[in-house]
């Protein structure tokens, strides 16, 4: 079956939120269109990412800072210190629900359990964002996707929720799209495990990547990135590894 084709939408400059001296644009996918699981992994491929209701790729004329970046699955192997991470955590027990309107077997998530802890995860973590405003009808929009099923991995100690991992799952791997945490318990190294968790999932369901989104080398947030090695980024139009 021929599949529909994609209108594109460029956005009109606006400041760069990781570097203050550039400006930056977006290619944007018709949010209207449906794209299917396995054409929004195709994009995922070619460096795009998804945000609430919008698949973008940053398409700056002047720059190519942002590199798109994934873990090869297969070849990956924790250092010391997220071997110590998944030590420090080995009391938390693991589930992987489902939104609440995506069709699906398994148990769906309760957002109303998920709402305190995100919005106290915004307001420490990224106060004046925006995203701390978000109420409950907003959150359950951001994880609302037309193009794929989505996991939500939840972290609980002794029955409380203390992370959760929001994840696009397409046939050519999964994207972390975004994870929230408890802001209280930074030994435990939350952030950390919701990765080294999302690449144990794709481990078991036999899938090749797990995308993380942009990397840029001159933003100091984003070094984290680069912690789970070997780690593959998109430069020229092209996966390569980088550099440790």
């Amino acid at each position: 079956m021929q599949e529909n084709p994609i209108r594109w939408f460029i956005t009109a400059p606006q400041a760069c939120p990781y570097l203050d001296d550039r400006e930056m644009q977006s290619l944007l996918v018709d949010p209207a269109v449906s794209l299917g699981g396995a054409r929004f992994g195709q994009l995922l491929a070619e460096g795009f990412r998804r945000s609430g209701q919008f698949v973008y790729r940053h398409h700056c004329p002047e720059c190519t800072a942002c590199v798109p970046v994934r873990i090869p699955v297969a070849h990956f192997r924790p250092n010391r210190s997220q071997r110590r991470c998944l030590n420090r955590n080995h009391d938390l027990a693991v589930a992987i629900r489902r939104p609440p309107e995506q069709p699906g077997t398994g148990p769906a998530a309760d957002l109303d359990e998920h709402m305190p802890l995100f919005s106290r995860y915004q307001a420490s973590r990224h106060a004046g964002g925006g995203m701390e405003q978000m109420g409950h009808e907003e959150y359950a929009g951001m994880l609302a996707h037309r193009n794929g099923p989505v996991d939500l991995i939840e972290f609980r100690q002794a029955g409380t929720l203390v992370a959760v991992a929001v994840t696009d799952r397409t046939p050519q791997g999964l994207s972390a799209m975004y994870s929230f945490f408890d802001p209280d318990q930074p030994h435990r190294g939350l952030g950390t495990l919701a990765i080294l968790t999302q690449v144990a999932h794709a481990h078991r369901l036999d899938l090749p990547h797990v995308y993380l989104g942009y990397w840029i080398d001159q933003a100091p947030k984003m070094e984290y990135k680069t912690r789970f090695q070997p780690l593959e980024g998109r430069v020229d139009g092209v996966w390569r590894r980088l550099p440790a």
